[in-house]
This record gives structure tokens, C-alpha cells and sequence, in this order.
């Protein structure tokens, strides 16, 4: 029989309540714990601290267990960050500047989501960053792969490295690029003790084990030489990029929004932490890249097993959209809290549409997934905008574009001409291209439109965002987040982090055979300092 200590007729142990006692203790994760045996009955208990109890023996005891410690300690101090815990990026900003300096300001590492915007707004983000945050402060940049331009990769890559960006985030990416192997080979230096260091933390987002791989192992030689022979690396940095892998964390995405795969958590992440030691082992390499964990960690159940499967530290994104420093509008952040775990879909991506590429988004609300799903189906059947049939083209200039295709595309032209004007040159050649940036010019409005909060456009939203929404809605609505006004992503990340401490407690005290109650295996938001 395993309770909590209950006081016996003259005996002189103290009257707890079981289950109030159990949980009173589990609350206190800080505290270490006593695991105690009734020598009357050998019932199981638990007390605070390791003092002898009368009338029982001590069988087992729990050191103080703090949200510092989860994970890899040695994220907290690479990155000089409290927790090993991440608000990772989301495109266009939404992962904005106010809250990269929030969480940086609160000891804690986020990135700026760089994914979508024009170079000078990167440009303008990065210097703000950079004159208003400490040297020393955590913050990153993302990099997204973008296959149609590959010249923003280079110039974020340049930027990042210029204003001395302190960890650059790289995502999407199939295949090693110039830009990422530039971020990671510049700068590098042999330190004390011989090891060799990065002025810059590289992390890269995966799914796929054969994409893992290739940031687990050293940057590409041929892409080395060519850094080199441009004058963007030194003969020394590609000598001693050979030796180290490309990057410093790896994150293993489960389900998530945006771009994903849709693999569990509990299959990809063991995979790729075994991969670690066998790329390493191939590559005649120290295995030195931590693996963490992101997609579907919107509760603290969700980052508690996350560092139970072997995460050395956890990334949230979808959430993070709830909160006040979000770069999107009230209306989108509604619709957000909203939401439940089953309002989710997958829809076109804008920035790999022609070759099929898609994206999680939110459902409920918005009919952006089925439209966009019906400009790809269009893209696939028609050579052109010209050989769609005239009640087709009709109809979707009504329902979707609510503007005639002409003139789509001339907003679409203006675009790309102070983008990137081999685009217009590449449609002006090539019509079914050119149907392709009309189609994603109705993608990439439709996330504008719900940053701007466009009230006239509510159907049309693109919110990406995966189950975590649903399941964040539900764990925060009787505790201190339920409350929009005290959405901070500060209070988020200590929350998560804090309710991961006391469920990773509330297992340890389990399986040392405390019998717990039900409630045990919740927490509830507050606020935390």
C-alpha cells in the first residue's frame, strides 16, 4: 500500500492529509524530498526535506529540482540564458522585436522571425536589437530557406554576421546552402583548451533525419572552397569548420505550425539523437550538437516530456502568437484564443508553392486553407492564367482575389521589381511562373492581412499554428493566463517551464512509489517572477 503519512494512535508522526500533503510537497520541486516507509504498515510517503521521520525508515530521497536544470545545462550557459527554453521564430515578424528584447530582458532566448520581410526591414530589425539590448544579451535571427531567392538567404546570412547576432536560427532548409555554411565557418577561432569556437550560436530546425544528418556533420567541403575563393571565409575558418558540425543545437519539429512534417515528437527525437553519435563517429568528429525539441509544446505536459524523451532544451512558436508582443493584430490574437485543438489544416505554402510545399494553419474561422488549396490545384492543371477556363477565372477573382487578374498581377510585378527583379523577367518568359506569383500573391496578402487585423479580410486569414494553440487554450483557461491582458511571452515561457518542473517531479515521486492523485499531473498558471 503506497499513501501519503497519516498519523497513527500514539504515534508521534505527523497528521497529513494524503493527498494534500502529496501535492503540498510535489509543489515545492525546490525543496528536496523524503521518500519514507511506515515501519507499522510499510505504507509509502513523502516529506519535505530528509529529516528523520518517528516511526518510519528513509528509503529513497529527491535532490531540489530547479526549471534552470532541465534539460542540458550547457544550452543556459552557451547561450547565457536562465532556462533551456527558446520562442522561436515566426515569419514576418510575428516573432517581433519587442519580443526578442522581452525575452531578453528576461534572461531568455528569442528570435526574431525574419522569414517574409524585405532585407532593409531585417536590416532596420537587426540594428534596433543590437543598439537597445546589452552585448551580452540573448537574442537570434532566423534564416529561412528560400529556394526562389536564394540572394536573401546571402544577405541575412551577411547581416547576421555584421551586427554580431549572438545565435542565428536556420529553418526549412532540405540541403546545406552558401549562406548557412557562410554563418557557420565565419569567425571561428581556436579557444582555451584547444576548442575550437563560434562568435555565433548556430541552430537549425529539422524533421528529417537525412536532413539532420547534414547539419550534424561538418560544412561541405566544395562549399568551403568557394567561400574562400570569395573572400566571405578564411583559409583557417574552412580549415577548422572541416572539424566541427555545422551547427551547435539541433531541433527536432514535430507538429507544429507552418512548415512540418507532422512526426511525433516520440519517433523523431530519439532517432536523431542516436543519428548524433553515428554522424559524429563518421565524420571522425566530437559529437558536441545538443538536440531539442519543438512543435506541439504549447502546455507544461508537453515540454515535461519533451526533456523526459532526451531534449536538451525546447522551442515554442505557435503560442507565442497569443502574446502581446506578437507582430500580428488583436483580431488574429482572438481568433487564437479561440481555437481548439482540432482547428488546424494544411494548406499551400507561399514560399515553395510551385512544388507543393504546405503549411499549418488555422482553420476555424478563416477559409484561407481551402482557397489556397484551390489556386494549387489550379497552378497544377493550367499551363497559364490564360488557359484557365473563363468561369473558373471569374469565380476566383469574386471569391478570392476580389480584384481582376490584371491587376493582381501588376501589384504583383511592382512587388518583385523592388525585390528581385529576375522574377518579373522569369514571368515575363515564363507563363505558368507567372501564374505562380499571381496565385502567391493571394498567400502571401492573407498572412498580411491578419498581422494588419484587415477587418474586411477576416475569411481570408493565414494564421499559421498547429494543436499546441488548442491545447494551450485549454491548460491556461483556469489559471493566471487566462486573462489576455496577463499573455506576456516572459509569463508563458516561466509558466512552462515552471509546470514541466512540478510534473517532472510529480514522476519522479511516482516512480519511487508515492501513490499521487490525480491532480497531481496538473498545473496551473500563475504569476512568476
Amino acid at each position: 500500500m503506497t499513501i501519503g503519512l497519516r498519523e497513527h494512535p500514539g504515534s508521534a508522526i505527523p497528521d497529513f492529509t494524503a493527498a494534500d500533503h502529496v501535492l503540498r510537497v510535489l509543489r515545492q520541486p525546490r525543496t528536496p524530498a523524503g521518500v519514507v516507509r511506515r515501519l507499522s504498515d510499510s505504507a509509502t510517503g513523502v516529506v519535505l526535506g530528509t529529516a528523520d521521520v518517528p516511526g518510519c525508515e528513509l528509503v529513497g530521497t529527491l535532490p531540489a529540482l530547479y526549471p534552470e536544470w532541465l534539460g542540458d545545462r550547457s544550452f543556459a550557459a552557451d547561450h547565457g540564458v536562465r532556462f533551456p527554453y527558446v520562442a522561436g521564430e515566426m515569419a514576418q515578424g510575428i516573432a517581433s522585436v519587442a519580443m526578442v528584447k522581452a525575452m531578453a530582458r528576461a534572461d531568455l532566448l528569442g528570435i526574431f522571425g525574419a522569414a517574409g520581410l524585405p532585407i532593409a526591414k531585417v536590416a532596420h530589425a537587426l540594428a534596433e536589437l543590437r543598439g537597445e539590448l546589452p552585448a551580452h544579451a540573448p537574442w537570434g535571427v532566423n534564416i529561412i530557406h528560400s529556394p526562389q531567392e536564394p540572394a536573401w538567404e546571402n544577405e541575412v546570412a551577411a547581416l547576421a554576421i555584421r551586427h554580431g547576432v549572438r545565435c542565428v536560427s536556420v529553418s526549412a532548409f532540405s540541403d546545406i546552402t552558401p549562406a548557412l555554411a557562410h554563418c557557420s565557418a565565419a569567425g571561428l577561432r581556436v579557444g582555451p583548451g584547444g576548442r575550437i569556437e563560434r562568435p555565433r550560436m548556430m541552430m537549425a530546425k529539422v524533421s528529417r533525419p537525412e536532413v539532420a544528418a547534414q547539419f550534424l556533420a561538418p560544412a561541405p567541403p566544395a562549399l568551403l572552397r568557394d567561400l574562400v575563393a570569395a573572400g566571405l571565409v578564411t583559409a583557417d575558418e574552412a580549415a577548422l569548420a572541416a572539424q566541427v558540425p555545422m551547427v551547435d543545437d539541433l531541433t527536432v519539429e514535430s507538429d507544429s505550425g507552418g512548415h512540418t512534417d507532422g512526426r511525433p515528437l516520440a519517433t523523431a527525437l530519439p532517432q536523431i539523437l542516436a543519428l548524433r553519435d553515428a554522424v559524429a563517429a563518421r565524420h571522425g568528429i566530437v559529437p558536441r550538437t545538443r538536440i531539442g525539441a519543438a512543435g506541439g509544446l504549447g502546455t507544461p505536459h508537453g515540454v515535461a516530456a519533451a526533456f523526459a524523451l532526451g531534449a536538451a532544451y525546447v522551442v515554442t512558436g505557435s503560442v507565442n502568437q497569443l502574446c502581446l508582443e506578437a507582430g500580428t493584430s488583436d483580431r488574429a490574437r482572438a481568433m487564437l484564443q479561440a481555437a481548439d485543438t482540432m482547428d488546424v489544416a494544411m494548406a499551400p505554402s507561399a514560399d515553395m508553392f510551385e512544388i507543393g510545399a504546405q503549411v499549418q494553419v488555422l482553420s476555424r474561422g478563416t477559409m484561407f486553407a481551402a482557397r489556397a488549396a484551390k489556386l494549387r490545384q489550379l497552378y497544377r492543371d493550367h499551363a497559364s492564367l490564360e488557359d484557365i477556363p473563363a468561369a473558373q477565372a471569374a469565380r476566383i477573382e469574386k471569391e478570392i482575389f476580389r480584384l481582376p487578374l490584371a491587376e493582381v498581377w501588376a501589384q504583383t510585378e511592382e512587388f518583385w521589381r523592388g525585390r528581385d527583379i529576375a522574377q518579373v523577367h522569369r514571368a515575363t518568359a515564363d507563363p505558368k511562373h507567372r501564374m505562380a506569383l499571381v496565385f502567391r500573391w493571394y498567400l502571401g496578402m492573407s498572412s498580411t492581412w491578419a498581422a494588419r487585423g484587415a477587418a474586411d479580410r477576416t475569411v481570408d486569414y493565414q494564421i499559421w499554428c498547429g494543436p499546441a494553440v488548442g491545447a494551450f487554450n485549454d491548460w491556461r483557461k483556469d489559471g493566471y493566463l487566462a486573462d489576455p491582458s496577463h499573455l506576456s511571452v516572459v509569463q508563458v515561457a516561466r509558466n512552462l517551464m515552471e509546470g514541466a518542473t512540478v510534473l517532472t517531479r510529480a514522476h519522479q515521486l511516482r516512480s519511487h512509489g508515492v501513490d499521487l492523485p490525480a491532480s497531481a499531473f496538473t498545473f496551473t498558471a500563475q504569476e512568476l517572477l
